[in-house]
């Protein structure tokens, strides 16, 4: 049985952990290396690196930063913001991450997805999806359909995109992983937006990483056992320390959720 996955995660603006909700009013967190750190120490299973303001600024990654954090860290680490091309993914792999995670240029250049799989192997690709819901309507009063818009450029930016169909072609593209972020819980503490997580869960065949929403222990156990995510990403609960990362294996290890501890 594979073991879920619990991953904090450091959003960078301008080289400092900041935390917002619904992608607004950021507050700094921390320094991120310190933070990183700290979540090694915590034994996270993986750490999500996103400089936030990188494709809207139209700049590179802080690479130098990147650098710094995987020479003290030992987890697989993602990172993510203002990569534009295969370059860009070389340049980071070679900084040190073992994964980069695509968003803004994914959607514009579908073809950076399938060319980047083929050079550097699928299991480092990671699409990630900002989601909005649009629409909500109920079906012949049994069942409520829902529809799920993609965001761009940190949240900032709409697309035409579906969040199901764009996740499906992602996959289908050579996206090894999915980031799925809920716009509209993102920092609300009020759990993750299992309707969602559950709908990429069904459409694709990879493993999908819920985030945005996460406030107490219980919603992780939910986002598994109700959506079936294979990974529970958080970052405020364990920013302020709330929770430990061990705290919230232990809760799952429990309930009978398969866990690393």
């Amino acid at each position: 049985m594979l073991t879920k996955r619990i991953i904090p995660c450091l959003d960078i603006k301008e080289e400092r952990v900041v935390k917002g909700v619904k992608f607004l009013g950021l507050k700094d967190a921390g320094n991120p290396l310190e933070v990183a750190k700290i979540y090694d120490e915590q034994q996270a299973d993986e750490l999500v690196f996103l400089d936030i303001t990188a494709s809207f600024q139209k700049r590179k990654t802080l690479i130098g930063l990147v650098a710094k954090i995987a020479k003290n860290i030992f987890m697989p680490f993602t990172v993510g913001g203002g990569i534009a091309d295969i370059n860009d993914i070389r340049d980071l792999l070679n900084a040190g991450a073992d994964k980069v995670s695509i968003n803004t240029q994914a959607v514009k250049l579908p073809d950076l997805i399938s060319d980047s799989s083929r050079k550097f192997g699928a299991q480092c690709i990671v699409v990630a999806i900002d989601a909005k819901l649009v629409q909500s309507t109920e079906n012949r009063g049994q069942r409520t359909e829902k529809e799920w818009q993609v965001y761009i450029n940190g949240g900032r930016t709409p697309t035409a995109l579906d969040v199901v169909e764009w996740a499906k072609k992602a996959a289908s593209l050579g996206a090894g992983e999915i980031l799925l972020t809920s716009m509209d819980y993102d920092g609300t503490k009020d759990g993750f937006d299992i309707a969602l997580t559950k709908a990429i869960v069904e459409a694709v065949n990879i493993p999908v990483i819920a985030s945005g929403g996460a406030g107490k222990l219980e919603h992780f156990y939910e986002v598994f056992t109700q959506a079936g995510a294979s990974a529970g990403l958080a970052a405020s609960i364990f920013h302020y320390q709330e929770y430990s990362i061990r705290q919230v294996k232990e809760y799952l290890k429990e309930r009978g959720v398969a866990v690393r501890l």
